[in-house]
């Protein structure tokens, strides 16, 4: 995946009133839990940035 893409699937995966992913509803007619895996996967790759930037080794 292209750097930067977890901003559009944090933006586009939000939670929705009743608790369910928005953008898995919206692209995938998905009934999916919030947060949904996307929204794990680009969690997780934010921290893996920030924490190399942090320590000095940006890749």
């Amino acid at each position: 995946m292209k750097e930067g893409q977890e901003h559009a699937i944090l933006a586009a995966h939000v939670q929705t009133s009743d608790g369910m992913c928005a953008g898995c509803r919206a692209w995938w007619s998905r009934l999916a839990p919030y947060p949904c895996w996307q929204v794990e996967w680009a969690t997780s790759r934010q921290a893996r940035t920030f924490t190399a930037r942090f320590l000095g080794s940006v890749r």
